[in-house]
């Protein structure tokens, strides 16, 4: 599937898409607290979403059972929640959220502390957050798509972390996921040059431990293979003829 360029009809549901998104991530991050189980906050989300009017962008797709993948601790991605899975003070929470406005999705994502945590723990969030931000300098016209991927893994592997290589960011707009695939790692090549009117999921996925990772039996919870903590940051963006437009915050 070709990278799709975003007319500016096309542009404006996105916006708003990111918008509502970026305000059902806000909302939801007040119910991580200790004693709270995955599921309620899932629950919380769902109703969350519907009432700005959208369609959550998770549920059912691929048959995943929920509106937000919630993921804590050793878990990377794709956390199914879960009434057994109560969260504890000291837990990080990576929340991963997507909606689809009149037709047009939005993807983000947030890790987010249960209560007081450790030191590590607070850096693993402020570098994945920062490595984003490291990455978009580069999300311009005339950049190549993996000159992202560079800056994200020189500046997470300078703090002595390490980036998930089994998983990468995307394409997005009619569709959750469209080309083009985007690592958060250096690539052989350029990969394909930017042009105004892409619309891109950019989503650092960092460990403290080493970058392996592995499925669990349910097939969508992904974890470190050696147990060590992850955070996760992501947001949709729009590449413009200037600095790119973040589309969910």
């Amino acid at each position: 599937m070709p990278t799709s360029i975003k007319s500016d009809k096309e542009i404006k549901l996105m916006q708003e898409s990111g918008k509502i998104l970026a305000k059902v991530l806000e909302e939801i991050e007040g119910y991580v607290l200790p004693g709270v189980s995955t599921l309620e906050i899932d629950r919380k989300c769902h109703e969350i979403i519907k009432s700005y009017g959208c369609i959550p962008s998770f549920l059912d797709y691929n048959g995943f059972p929920a509106s937000l993948c919630i993921s804590v601790n050793d878990e990377v991605v794709h956390g199914i929640p879960s009434k057994d899975n109560i969260l504890r003070e000291g837990d990080i929470v990576s929340l991963d959220c997507g909606v689809i406005y009149q037709g047009y999705h939005s993807d983000a994502a947030r890790t987010v502390p249960v209560g007081e945590i450790t030191k590590e723990a607070k850096q693993l969030i402020e570098v994945t957050k920062q490595s984003f931000y490291e990455g978009i300098k580069f999300a311009k016209e005339g950049k190549h798509l993996h000159e992202i991927s560079e800056a994200i893994q020189t500046y997470v592997e300078s703090f002595g972390f390490s980036v998930v290589r089994d998983l990468v960011g995307h394409g997005i707009g009619k569709n959750l996921h469209e080309e083009p695939q985007i690592p958060n790692f250096k690539q052989r090549n350029r990969g394909p040059r930017l042009v105004q009117g892409m619309t891109l999921a950019i989503e650092p996925m960092v460990n403290v431990g080493r970058y392996d990772v592995y499925w669990m039996d349910d097939d969508w919870t992904v974890v470190t293979e050696d147990g060590s903590l992850s955070a996760h940051y992501e947001n949709t963006i729009l590449i413009t003829d200037g600095e790119p437009k973040i589309l969910t915050i």
